[in-house]
């Protein structure tokens, strides 16, 4: 069984893309973020008409994401428990969707930017990991043995090697200790980052800026990520990141991010 992570920076401009990159990568399972797309937008025959089921949650022509499986979709779920708002009144976003894929949880996750360290939305994003924590920790208590993959665009890098240069990023976001700290924190949870040990580092990202020819200098970041329970992180066999497809015109920002499990079902 495969599953696939993907920041598609719009689900619309990108469809052709996701569509060629879905029959050559043969994933079972792809969680997408950044759709940009309301739920009426969102590109559904991209995928149905390879044979995925597909759910996604969109409220506005910003963040987005989705889930396509062509191993079941069942008891999908927009949004977590505890999972806080932004804004003046404060209202949820589209940063979370999870479904049941062939016997694994999987999320689909965009996590909050942080925008500026003194910014309103820095705070939110501590906001929103410690409660993605809280509720991810609880369904692991409530169920050790369950395979649940938390998947997606952290918008952290949790090392310094993740990142090309750390003196670019000084007083920024997506390299702070409290930042890293939330990271540490899911993975005190019960939830290993499976990537990594396939795909080591350093100059190994999944990110690069289309300004200032990122991408061609190997200016990136590894900031999407797989996070597997105990159950699921037991099958996993391989992981990879495809580089190739931040190449060319229209690519996105970010390269999808693929694991290999054992098996198709496994836990409850």
């Amino acid at each position: 069984m495969r599953i696939a992570t993907w920041n598609v920076n719009s689900a619309r401009a990108r469809a052709e893309r996701i569509g060629a990159w879905l029959d050559r990568s043969d994933v079972d399972v792809l969680a997408v973020q950044e759709t940009k797309a309301r739920d009426h937008q969102f590109p559904a025959s991209v995928f149905t008409d390879r044979g995925y089921e597909v759910a996604h949650f969109g409220l506005s022509q910003w963040n987005g994401v989705a889930i396509a499986s062509r191993v079941g979709l069942e008891d999908v779920r927009k949004g977590f428990p505890g999972q806080p708002g932004y804004g003046d009144p404060e209202e949820v976003e589209a940063r979370a969707i999870g479904a049941l894929c062939g016997g694994v949880r999987v999320w689909s996750l965009y996590v909050p930017n942080g925008r500026e360290v003194d910014h309103a939305h820095y705070a939110y994003k501590l906001r929103w990991l410690e409660a993605l924590r809280e509720t991810s920790a609880a369904d692991l208590a409530a169920d050790p043995d369950a395979p649940i993959a938390l998947v997606g665009d952290f918008n952290i890098a949790p090392q310094d090697d993740d990142v090309w240069d750390m003196a670019e990023f000084e007083g920024r976001t997506h390299v702070t200790a409290p930042e890293r700290a939330a990271f540490r924190a899911l993975v005190g949870a019960g939830f290993d980052e499976v990537v990594r040990e396939y795909a080591p580092g350093p100059g190994v990202y999944t990110y690069w800026d289309y300004k200032a020819l990122s991408f061609p200098k190997r200016k990136g970041m590894r900031i999407d990520f797989v996070l597997a329970s105990p159950a699921l992180r037991a099958r996993v066999f391989g992981a990879r990141i495809d580089r190739e497809e931040r190449k060319g015109k229209g690519a996105s920002d970010h390269a999808p991010v693929i694991v290999e499990l054992d098996g198709t079902e496994s836990g409850g």
